[in-house]
């Protein structure tokens, strides 16, 4: 297959949501070939599910498939084992053989959500690296000093305070970098918590005779607090395989300017020249929610169908205005004590507020309703059997069922 060659605008649209590219002018000149250029990503299985900060470099990749390339989604099967530390404070623990192979093949039953199965290699960097000897892998640990690694900002850090680094830990970024060299990677995209690692690629191609790769870092996802990168330790992610109507409810519940910057780094269907209308359109009065929601329609569409996202969406509508259908809504069974629980408690039990005390301020402030209707009176209790949707304020909502604990 061959492509014509690029031009500025191919680049730009490449460059779009990026943090760096280094370096453009070899990008370029790639471009010029009128090849297809081949573009690494590499996942470790280190959890079962994809969430959406994983797809922002999905979302690049396909757009280097949309543009005629090949993209290579890399399962990082034998390097999950090592464990990445990239960003870490401490050790992180090593998967086992079988955990990984099992999270393994989650990722690839996920991906093809958002990549094209046609034009997408899958492989994994055991290929190589489980035929390689101790030997072999002393060789690939000479070409690297431990001066050159004590840059990497993380292990900087943990050095200076006397933290532990393991051996194994300093072979990862090698391990990282020998894959772009097995791939003859033209372009590798990664977080930008992997650039010296993605940057080691380059080091390690050149050595073997190869032309170094472009670098390509994209930002790393907020998660649903608007805070801290999106992670399922922290429990702020939305899971792709997740059911369009969780998908839609907790993408409706973030942040306004979070939401421009999922937006940016997550939104096929608005471009960037529509971003930039649709924010002076809220600056002058347009209701942000009206925005979010387009966003939430494009994200169930594209991990289930349009469909499933319009389901999703007037069960969205049922938890906000109280009327319609709200069997829609993900049903939640909370146990409670037999003799019933109070409404504060109910709250807090059903996630929706963090507290007792919290809850009892959004009662005070006539925030609560139980099926649409304003509850004020904390001592309103529910017994097992109860079953109604629960919302506080415009945003939290949950469709209970109380049990008996």
């Amino acid at each position: 297959m061959t492509r014509p060659a690029s031009d500025t605008a191919e680049i730009e649209r490449l460059a779009r949501g990026a943090d760096e590219i280094l370096k453009r002018e070899e990008l370029a000149a790639r471009l010029a070939l009128g090849r297809p250029l081949r573009v690494k990503a590499g996942f470790d299985p280190t959890a079962p599910d994809l969430h959406l900060g994983h797809t922002v470099l999905l979302n690049k990749m396909r757009q280097f498939q949309d543009l005629g390339h090949t993209v290579i989604f890399l399962i990082g099967d034998f390097t999950g084992m090592i464990g990445d530390p990239s960003g870490k404070n401490a050790t992180r623990r090593p998967l086992s053989r079988e955990g990984v192979l099992e999270n393994a093949r989650t990722y690839e039953a996920q991906v093809f959500k958002v990549l094209d199965r046609e034009r997408t290699e899958v492989r994994f960097n055991s290929e190589w690296f489980g035929n390689m000897s101790a030997a072999d892998m002393i060789r690939l640990a000479g070409q690297h000093t431990v001066a050159r690694m004590l840059e990497r900002d993380d292990f900087a850090k943990r050095y200076a305070a006397q933290q532990s680094i393991a051996i194994h830990e300093f072979l990862y970024p090698l391990v990282q970098g020998y894959d772009s060299v097995a791939l003859r990677a033209d372009v590798e995209l990664g977080g930008t918590d992997q650039k010296f690692n993605l940057l080691m690629g380059r080091g390690l191609q050149e050595a073997h005779g190869q032309p170094p790769q472009v670098v390509l870092t994209m930002p790393l996802l907020e998660g649903l607090d608007g805070v801290n990168k999106m992670g399922k330790s922290l429990g702020n992610y939305i899971g792709i395989a997740e059911p369009a109507i969780d998908i839609v409810n907790k993408t409706m519940k973030i942040g306004d300017d979070l939401m421009w910057r999922w937006i940016e780094l997550l939104s096929f269907g608005i471009d960037i020249e529509e971003a930039k209308r649709l924010r002076a359109e809220v600056a002058a009065g347009l209701n942000p929610r009206d925005v979010k929601l387009r966003l939430a329609r494009e994200l169930a569409t594209r991990f289930h169908d349009a469909a499933a996202a319009e389901t999703a969406i007037a069960g969205w509508h049922v938890a906000v205005t109280g009327q319609g259908d709200s069997t829609l809504l993900p049903l939640q069974d909370v146990a409670i004590p037999g003799e019933g629980i109070r409404i504060a408690a109910l709250l807090t039990a059903a996630g929706i507020t963090a507290s007792n005390s919290e809850a009892g301020r959004k009662l005070k402030e006539r925030a609560v309703r139980v099926d649409g209707a304003v509850v004020e009176d904390p001592a309103t209790t529910f017994a097992p059997g109860f079953e109604g949707v629960l919302q506080v304020g415009k945003r939290n909502f949950a469709r209970v069922r109380l049990v008996t604990a």
